[in-house]
């Protein structure tokens, strides 16, 4: 990898912009000799018998128009980067102008987020004014998954219903939101296989009062229990601590019937949310959290 990342290419870069530059300015000039008074010359395109394509100059306003193009990039390459490794003279950069806007926006907004930090999830999730600004703040950073209305996606979680698989309280949610999560199964067809994953995708189907064959139900407990019981409990409910959903509710998030259960058995999953403690200040992971706890507090018809 060595020969890519040697300081030759941003000299090449560097020369081969400059040369274009200059390459354009020239070709300009050379095809824009002004032609002898009465002389006329063509390209030699005729259409319809006398339609004739005549060499004629670009006009004047275009070809100034042109140069000025040409000036302004040499401008534009000597304040801003753009040459291989130069910098340009301003020192601007990407990231330099980021945190800047975000400082000014903070200056800006921060005595409003510090002002409902103080406040209690619960407590911002019935303020009309708190829930506008974790819309937002929603929209921005969490909706590209869940969904703009928080309702998620086969794969992503439903945020508006009573289903956690981490828990639903508000330090639960706030955790969530800046730690991320990383819910794992390891996939089990291999160890199972192909009839004992049927069968235990039988057994699952009827904790959730799913139809399912009797046989296979009664075959697959067993198997269960040997291999499943550790993470989503001997009954089958799950475990927040980890993760591991509930199997007795209608609550399926990567599908349900024997088909996906099949799927899920045989290839596991592997569900990353990303942490945000370093995109959001914590006054806006409290924000963003009240808001999402208001999602399935408003379907429930009150607090979680």
């Amino acid at each position: 990898m060595s020969e890519f990342t040697s300081s030759f290419w941003d000299f090449y870069i560097g020369v081969a912009t400059l040369v274009g530059l200059v390459a354009c300015a020239v070709l300009l000039r050379v095809q824009t000799t002004r032609r002898a008074p009465g002389e006329v010359s063509t390209t030699g395109h005729v259409w319809d018998g006398d339609l004739v394509e005549l060499n004629n100059p670009a006009p004047a306003w275009w070809r100034w128009l042109f140069y000025l193009t040409i000036v302004f990039a040499f401008v534009y390459l000597a304040l801003y980067p753009g040459l291989g490794s130069w910098k340009g003279m301003l020192g601007w950069t990407q990231i330099g102008q980021l945190k800047e806007e975000v400082e000014q926006a903070d200056g800006r907004y921060g005595p409003l987020y510090e002002k409902f930090a103080a406040q209690e999830v619960a407590t911002l999730a019935r303020d009309p004014s708190a829930l506008a600004v974790g819309q937002k703040l929603f929209l921005n950073t969490c909706a590209q998954c869940h969904a703009s209305d928080g309702g998620g996606s086969r794969g992503f979680p439903n945020l508006t219903d009573r289903d956690w698989l981490y828990g639903g309280e508000p330090e639960k949610i706030k955790e969530s939101i800046a730690q991320g999560r990383n819910g794992v199964m390891p996939p089990l067809g291999t160890a199972l296989g192909s009839e004992g994953t049927k069968d235990v995708a039988h057994y699952v189907m009827s904790l959730s009062g799913g139809a399912n064959d009797s046989l296979r139900r009664a075959r697959g407990e067993a198997l269960f229990k040997n291999n499943c019981a550790a993470c989503h409990g001997a009954d089958g409910k799950g475990n927040t601590a980890i993760g591991a959903p509930n199997l007795t509710d209608k609550t399926w998030l990567h599908g349900s019937g024997e088909e996906g259960i099949i799927e899920t058995v045989t290839k596991g999953r592997n569900n990353v949310m990303p942490a945000h403690k370093d995109l959001l200040t914590p006054a806006k992971i409290h924000l963003l959290a009240a808001y999402v706890y208001s999602l399935s507090a408003a379907q429930s018809g009150g607090q979680k």
